[in-house]
């Protein structure tokens, strides 16, 4: 019994040992790193034998440890140190993204052998997302060729969904900003990101991860304007981007406009006042009068609870709109306009089916109130309608229009007579 004692801790003694060994051989970065480059070596520039090494690697080498060295020697071509460069005393090798052809092909070449691995070995996404995260930090520390380089690569792999957008986060950095080096980035990235998909998949990417309000932030704070964002990017090359930008600066623009407003609604502010904020808003963020009339409907329409019986709706929304007829009639200046608002209420009435009798009825107020004309209304009912309540709609204006006609064919004869008249 004595002599089993005595053997226990020696057998456990040599496990321990044996495990402390093989840790220490195992996780240091230094002999990861010389085995990768030694592959790469081997391989050579020849990219699917490259993706074939990594593949057959990965079984034997501990990825999901050094993910950071391992996309450090496929970007840099050995470990980066913190800042971006490159350690002197490291093995390194050519075989990377730097040292790369700097050219669109060849980057979207090297995506693949990114997207190969990270589909075989997929808890290597989390940490290729830190990495590339890490290596926007560190633009500063790389060549302009490298960055152009990093761009494009990136640009790819946003568009086939390797990367996720938020690793745009990174270029925000204030460092970067000031400098213009996330400016400049973004032109490459966005160019080869919108060369893979469109436009529209790119706002798709950036509105998921909330950065789609988010790009005039690669400006420092006194540039930060659609005016300087449009004329950066367009002369890039980017007139596409320009435009989405400005189109989301607009879109923000009437949203705070329509919350502003139905706010100074709530409290009853005088309609001048009302009136004189809108107009400096439309004059501030261009938007054209059709637009506001849009918007002005919709807040007026709003701001009260509407009875949801049919018989007595009617008769609360004449009453409502009555009130509000003169903001109306100051945003229904131009004929667009006009016909604006009637497809508004149309929509509304179809939309609210308890409004669907009160349609000609708004309508008349309206034209009463001058905030609609004859030549808008007429024109609504031959051809500028939409299918949404037409045939009940255009039934209910019948009577109205006739009416406008023979008030219209009066006043030309009358016209006439008058010219003849001596």
């Amino acid at each position: 019994m004595n002599n089993q004692k005595q053997q226990k801790p020696t057998l456990s003694g040599q496990r321990f040992k044996t495990r402390k060994r093989d840790e220490k051989e195992r996780f240091d970065p230094t002999q990861f790193q010389d085995c990768i480059i030694q592959g790469l070596t081997e391989t050579g520039t020849d990219l699917e034998a490259v993706a074939k090494f990594l593949d057959a690697s990965g079984a034997k080498l501990d990825y999901r440890r050094y993910a950071e060295t391992l996309f450090d020697i496929l970007v840099a071509g050995g470990m980066l140190a913190p800042g971006g460069t490159l350690a002197d005393d490291m093995m390194r090798t050519d075989v990377c993204v730097f040292a790369a052809q700097e050219d669109l092909e060849t980057m979207q070449a090297f995506a693949q052998v990114f997207n190969k691995l990270i589909r075989r070995y997929k808890y290597l996404e989390k940490g290729f997302e830190d990495e590339v995260k890490k290596l926007l930090l560190f633009l500063k520390g790389f060549s302009e060729s490298e960055r152009n380089k990093l761009a494009m690569l990136t640009g790819v792999l946003l568009a086939n969904g390797t990367l996720n957008a938020s690793i745009l986060n990174s270029l925000y950095n204030e460092n970067l900003v000031k400098e213009g080096v996330s400016a400049a980035f973004a032109v490459k990235l966005f160019k080869s990101w919108i060369n893979e998909k469109d436009i529209n998949a790119v706002a798709a990417s950036l509105r998921k991860v909330s950065m789609d309000n988010r790009l005039m932030e690669l400006f420092p704070a006194n540039k930060q304007s659609v005016e300087h964002f449009t004329k950066y990017f367009t002369e890039a090359g980017l007139k596409e981007l320009s435009e989405y930008v400005r189109n989301q600066q607009t879109i923000g623009a009437r949203k705070e406009l329509q919350k502003e407003l139905q706010e100074q609604m709530s409290r009853g502010d005088p309609f001048k006042d009302i009136i004189l904020y809108v107009k400096e808003e439309m004059k501030k963020n261009n938007i054209p009068e059709p637009v506001v009339i849009g918007i002005v409907w919709s807040s007026v329409m709003s701001t009260v609870e509407w009875n949801k019986k049919e018989e007595l709706v009617a008769e609360q929304a004449i009453k409502h709109l009555k009130q509000y007829s003169p903001l109306l009639a100051a945003f229904t200046t131009q004929g667009q306009s006009e016909l604006t608002l009637l497809l508004k209420i149309q929509e509304y009435c179809y939309d609210n089916i308890h409004f669907m009798k009160a349609f000609q009825k708004i309508v008349v107020l309206f034209y009463k109130a001058e905030v609609l004309s004859e030549e808008p209304i007429l024109k609504w009912y031959k051809d500028a309608h939409v299918a949404k309540g037409k045939s009940v709609f255009l039934e209910q204006m019948k009577k109205f229009v006739e009416w406008l006609k023979n008030a219209e064919e009066e006043s030309e004869s009358e016209a006439e007579e008058g010219e003849d008249s001596p």
